[in-house]
């Protein structure tokens, strides 16, 4: 495979990527476009699921959302899902330039938060030849809400609604942990130790670049975040939605409400027993059970 480090344009930002070619192809490739979930950079576990489409003679495009990783824009580490999901379309406009890429057979791919972007994607462009959603944010309120419980949930509340009397008084955004390493010690986005002990051993081994915090308005965003809608709007793009059995996190039960919403006949569901949502990011058992399901799937697409 061949890695070329790229870059594009979104909004007055740059988002930085890798662009892997696959090797002797013969014509022009297909093209998967891949971006992560909550404080991701490009680093964390795409590069294992972009191996899946590599052996179908794929070619990735992988990068960092503005204010995270290599890409510039500040505040580092705000997560505003629109201007994700404009980066998202931006490097579709990106890779329309690009040589030796089929543009018709270009697709999306997202894992986590992501997961939920490709389908409004899917939902607002009609470039994206395919989209794959892995274990997805579907509905940032009711997620949040059972993530946290009733108590918990408050607190959270009242530390957004604190954070936003301070930005409007003038000061810079407030800053939380993305998860505790110790539970209950602290308000955290994601209240799961072993999300911490995940990301921080991918961290230590793969990408030194995620950094474990987001801005407290983040969350607030996430708060506002439903994808129904727009997988409402996703009429003629295939779509392939993968979850882990019963996953407690993204709420096994929302997505497959999201998952009916989408009006495309050529959707396929699987929900992949024997994986947690976390054990597809630090298992590479579980992560090959869902790369396997994906692969192929985009197979029995690109042959149509």
């Amino acid at each position: 495979m061949t890695d070329k480090v790229v870059e594009f344009k979104s909004g007055s930002d740059i988002c930085r990527g890798v662009l892997t070619m696959p090797p002797n192809a013969k014509g022009d490739s297909p093209l998967v476009i891949m971006a992560g979930g909550w404080c991701y950079t490009k680093e964390i576990v795409m590069p294992h699921y972009a191996k899946f489409f590599h052996d179908l003679g794929c070619a990735t495009l992988r990068f960092d959302y503005r204010c995270f990783g290599e890409s510039t824009g500040s505040p580092r580490q705000h997560i505003n899902p629109w201007e994700q999901i404009e980066d998202y379309r931006n490097a579709l406009t990106y890779a329309e330039g690009l040589p030796n890429i089929d543009h018709k057979r270009t697709g999306i791919w997202g894992i986590s938060y992501s997961g939920g972007h490709v389908l409004v994607v899917a939902g607002l462009d009609s470039r994206v030849a395919f989209a794959i959603s892995t274990i997805p944010v579907v509905d940032g309120f009711q997620t949040m809400r059972r993530c946290h419980g009733e108590t918990r949930f408050a607190k959270l509340n009242a530390l957004i609604a604190d954070d936003r009397m301070k930005r409007f008084k003038g000061a810079d955004h407030g800053y939380m942990p993305m998860s505790p390493e110790v539970p209950g010690e602290e308000l955290t986005s994601w209240p799961f130790p072993h999300v911490f002990a995940g990301f921080k051993g991918i961290q230590a081994t793969e990408a030194p670049r995620h950094e474990h915090r987001n801005t407290i308005e983040s969350v607030d965003l996430l708060l506002q975040y439903v994808v129904k809608p727009y997988a409402q709007r996703i009429t003629e793009t295939p779509v392939l939605m993968t979850l882990a059995h019963a996953d407690n996190i993204t709420s096994a039960d929302l997505e497959v409400e999201a998952f009916n919403a989408i009006a495309c006949p050529m959707k396929h569901f699987d929900s992949v027993k024997g994986v947690d949502h976390m054990s597809l990011y630090t298992n590479r058992d579980h992560l090959a059970k869902v790369g396997v399901v994906q692969s192929r799937w985009l197979k029995a697409i690109l042959a149509e």
